[in-house]
């Protein structure tokens, strides 16, 4: 394996730490139709292939909100490498990317309904991203770091699950915050709720979406899900859709925050972007409100396009 990277770390000086963030990168396939799939036969749709991954994702939406250094660790197969490390390199992130000589670049297939909540579907072969390993790993990327941000699917496989392991214990010795989302309550249903959870043990804060928290806690309100979850984490924050987000602390919801409009036309993504958002505002000394505020108005303008991504910035002439 090789490792291509976007530089070496660099100290912050006196600006505000980095975020790393260890997660997925991933090739989409996102097929928006309007009519119902037809079984045996063909159904019209408008068919796209964009960089993705909820990892990747999330650290080109936190890049996109101002934050100057923003990390991704991942791992990526050579047929797609270079296309991934220029995506992400445009979109202000600075890419370590392991190249897997074995496995492909994962890839996955969103069904999107065209109708009015751009629902998707999503068809996965996690390829060479679950295949990060803990030899991929080293503290050395915390230099300069001051919150490492976990893909919740690195915790659904071995061996990115000891790569998960391996970080957080890393960050705890240097006592950098860990926040993770869960990203997929299929699964994490297959995981296994203890088994999940255990190995999330002491991150700072959980941002779970609806379905994830319902999940998680088995309770079927959001609001009681998120206050159970926050006896177990320091923070917690369930994101809620069009409905916006809970926010939740030592056992009690501090607030909710409402959704921005949005035209939605297609919902890929729109967790991920709330994160970045998210995490780049609480890295910019936002409170936890004030930080899931900034989350839904990046969700807002994610599903208002095709992707999980940012818009990309303005070529220079």
């Amino acid at each position: 394996m090789r490792a291509r990277s976007g530089g070496p770390a660099e100290g912050t000086g006196g600006r505000p730490g980095a975020l790393l963030v260890v997660g997925d990168v991933v090739t989409d396939i996102v097929a928006r139709h309007r009519r119902s799939l037809a079984p045996g036969t063909d159904t019209a749709a408008a068919i796209r292939t964009v960089p993705g991954g909820a990892g990747a994702n999330v650290a080109c939406w936190a890049a996109h909100r101002g934050r100057a250094d923003v990390r991704l660790l991942g791992r990526v197969g050579a047929d797609a490498a270079a296309w991934h490390e220029a995506a992400l390199t445009r979109a202000g992130v600075r890419p370590r990317l392991v190249v897997d000589a074995e496995a492909p670049t994962g890839t996955v297939i969103c069904l999107v309904d065209g109708g009015a909540g751009a629902e998707r579907t999503f068809l996965t072969d996690s390829g060479a991203a679950l295949r990060l390993s803990p030899a991929d790993w080293s503290p050395d990327l915390l230099d300069g770091v001051a919150l490492l941000h976990l893909s919740g699917y690195l915790f659904f496989t071995e061996p990115s699950r000891a790569t998960a392991r391996a970080a957080l214990a890393a960050a705890r010795a240097r006592g950098v915050p860990v926040t993770v989302d869960p990203a997929s309550a299929g699964f994490l249903a297959e995981t296994g709720v203890e088994r999940f959870l255990s190995a999330v043990d002491g991150v700072a804060a959980l941002l779970p979406s609806r379905d994830e928290a319902e999940l998680l806690t088995g309770l079927p309100d959001p609001a009681d899900a998120a206050s159970k979850l926050s006896h177990r984490f320091p923070a917690v924050v369930v994101k809620l859709g069009a409905e916006g987000a809970l926010v939740a602390r030592d056992g009690q919801v501090l607030g909710r925050v409402l959704a921005e409009p949005a035209r939605v036309r297609d919902s890929t993504g729109a967790g991920d972007a709330f994160t970045g958002a998210f995490l780049a505002a609480r890295l910019g000394g936002a409170g936890l409100c004030e930080a899931a505020a900034q989350g839904c108005g990046a969700g807002a303008r994610a599903v208002e396009q095709i992707g999980g991504r940012p818009p990309a910035p303005p070529a220079v002439a």
